[in-house]
């Protein structure tokens, strides 16, 4: 059993400040994108400085979640939860104030350092606050939902905030929620850590930050430069060679910084796989949506934000049905359903990718009931079948390979459509300098061919659907592959099933 503390007086209002932690956290990987052009006026950032002060983030957030777990396992879940809060409200201030581009990147990269460590463990404190399973699901919902919200609201409050203040408030936010956020954390939380922590496997520590920091480039990379560029190949190289290093070491260690044959246990594998493959379907929605607002129906950032506020309403409805739904049908069903969802939205798109405005509407609504409905329930399941010592790592293990999955998302969901549209607009007969700029950067391309050539933006506008529908069709694919892995998650008993019922009642917080 953990060490704890004393048990939390109130597990939901300590949930509550958890929410508040990811909340923080989930509108920092969105907020940036409305100040970007802000950076290039003000710092004079380069469209290179501009990609590392994107990516810096990412970056260290998917190459530390391993590390840092198992730090918080062998020193005390809450105690560095509690610091990586404060470290990543002093991060936004060096955010706020950099005066270079250099700077700025740090910042940034402290911010994912300090995201590695409070991402996993927030998460890892939950099967010490909510025993129970049914209200552990739950938890498990609201804890997935804060971070979503970030997605939708981060370019509404950058919005709001550049509309009044200098780019620096989108991460000067942060510090006042982040500083309420540690202290309550602290005061409210019961501390946990392993009877028998990881070790210091110094080996595993540097293969683990480099093979999983090198993937996440990698994709990244893949996302701007092609497939066959010779960095993409050189960075993948890296990661493989790392991870497999890594593997090697986790396995033959006595002592390792993660067990990796938590992985044979199913509903941890089922667990993770399917949390990751819906967070694949999810990043590549998310990214693709901010861009059709943004092309077809031409909104600007708050625009953007508000018309994907949508997600959040499914997201909550689904949440909360989810688990009503899981003690009357089952897991399994439950999660074939919501995977089936996000499959139907896809289909919508691929017959409709022009819209109207409803049609995605109506798809933004589907895509948050699907993943309310699938993510707290695979989550839950592989955190539940974690022993106490393993809770920090084995939490950071799954995020580690949802970051992943989220950056191959992108990637491959923008060269898809990228390669469709640039098929169909090599047709269109656009001059050269002002093809390329409508392919590479449609955001910025599509409006400059509607102010130079207005006679031609019907034809682009029907390249751009055109490589939409594709990449729809692709997401669809990738539904059915994932409903298929649903299989994967483990039949309940009839106690387990008697075990969610007798739990309905924890489920509600007091």
């Amino acid at each position: 059993m953990p060490q704890n503390r004393n048990r939390a007086r109130s597990p939901w209002a300590a949930l509550t400040v958890l929410a508040l932690a990811m909340l923080v956290i989930g509108l920092d990987t969105m907020v940036l994108t409305v100040a970007l052009p802000s950076l290039a006026r003000e710092l004079g950032a380069s469209t290179t400085a501009l990609q590392w002060i994107t990516t810096a983030y990412p970056l260290a957030l998917g190459a530390l979640m391993i590390p840092m777990g198992a730090l918080g396992d062998r020193i005390g879940r809450v105690r560095v939860l509690s610091l990586a809060l404060l470290g990543f409200g002093a991060a936004s201030a060096l955010c706020a104030f950099a005066g270079s581009t250099e700077l700025l990147v740090a910042g940034r990269v402290l911010l994912g350092v300090c995201a590695a460590a409070a991402m996993p463990l927030s998460m890892g404190v939950l099967p010490t606050l909510f025993p129970d399973k049914a209200a552990r699901e739950r938890a498990m919902g609201v804890w997935m939902a804060s971070s979503a919200a970030g997605m939708p609201l981060g370019p509404i409050l950058g919005g709001v905030l550049l509309q009044h203040f200098w780019w620096g408030s989108v991460f000067l936010i942060n510090v006042p929620i982040a500083v309420v956020a540690a202290v309550a954390v602290h005061r409210m939380i019961p501390e946990s850590k392993a009877e028998r922590p990881a070790g210091l496997d110094v080996i595993g520590v540097v293969t683990c930050v480099a093979g999983f920091g090198a993937l996440v480039w990698a994709f990244t990379e893949a996302g701007a430069s092609g497939w066959t560029s010779g960095r993409f190949l050189v960075l993948l190289g890296v990661a493989v060679a790392a991870l497999a290093l890594f593997g090697w070491r986790e396995l033959t260690a006595e002592r390792p910084l993660v067990r990796l044959t938590l992985l044979r246990r199913k509903g941890f594998l089922a667990g993770t796989v399917l949390a990751s493959a819906t967070m694949l379907l999810l990043a590549s929605s998310v990214f693709q949506l901010a861009q059709v607002f943004s092309v077809l129906f031409q909104a600007d950032s708050l625009g953007i934000g508000l018309r994907l506020l949508p997600v959040i309403a499914g997201l909550i409805v689904g949440a909360r049905g989810g688990p009503v739904l899981v003690r009357r049908f089952g897991r399994r069903a439950v999660a074939a359903g919501s995977i089936g969802l996000l499959a139907l939205t896809f289909a919508v798109q691929a017959a409709f990718p022009e819209g109207p405005l409803a049609v995605y509407t109506v798809t933004t609504v589907l895509l948050g009931l699907g993943l309310g409905g699938v993510m707290p329930l695979v989550m839950s399941l592989a955190m539940g079948d974690l022993d106490a010592d393993d809770a920090g790592a084995g939490s950071a293990l799954m995020q580690s390979i949802r970051q992943i999955s989220s950056a191959l998302g992108v990637a491959v969901f923008g060269s898809v459509v990228t390669a469709a549209y640039g098929e169909r607009l090599g047709v269109v007969g656009l001059p050269g300098p002002l093809e390329r700029l409508a392919r590479d950067n449609p955001v910025v391309g599509v409006p400059a061919v509607r102010a130079a050539d207005p006679g031609a933006i019907d034809g682009v506008l029907a390249a751009y659907a055109h490589g939409l529908a594709v990449g729809a069709v692709v997401g669809l694919v990738l539904s059915v592959v994932v409903l298929a892995l649903c299989r994967l998650i483990p039949a309940e008993s009839g106690d387990e099933r008697d075990e969610a019922e007798r739990g309905a009642a924890a489920a509600r917080p007091a």
